[in-house]
């Protein structure tokens, strides 16, 4: 698993409001989890619900719904988990696979990648 901080700006689809924050980049996580308040703060609604196991043992149902994630001119609409207020911010696996974007670990960074075709 490799972490590190990067800059997204996340943005309600439906209002085009939107915020810059720095994520924790986290190969462990699927989904894309922010805080919620600042994700209703934002104007996006929860869609549904799922359940995320957490890295202390925990498992919790966690709201989702849709966001759209940038990063470097790159943006994509992905699922996001509406994650507790006090919480880290997470990139998770399934926005970077959206935005065709890969872990480099060794320098840090994310980087593109070339599609895959079946």
């Amino acid at each position: 698993m490799s972490t590190f901080n990067q800059s997204i700006t996340v943005t309600d689809p439906a209002s085009g409001k939107s915020r810059e924050i720095d994520a924790l980049v986290d190969t462990g996580a699927f989904f894309t989890t922010l805080p919620a308040q600042m994700l209703n703060e934002l104007g996006i609604e929860p869609t549904g619900r799922r359940r995320f196991p957490f890295a202390d043992g925990r498992r919790v149902d966690l709201a989702i719904g849709q966001a759209r994630v940038t990063i470097d001119d790159e943006q994509v609409t992905t699922i996001v988990a509406f994650g507790e207020d006090d919480g880290p911010s997470l990139l998770g696996t399934y926005t970077l696979s959206g935005l065709i974007l890969v872990v480099d670990p060794l320098n840090q960074r994310l980087i593109p990648s070339d599609i895959l075709t079946l």
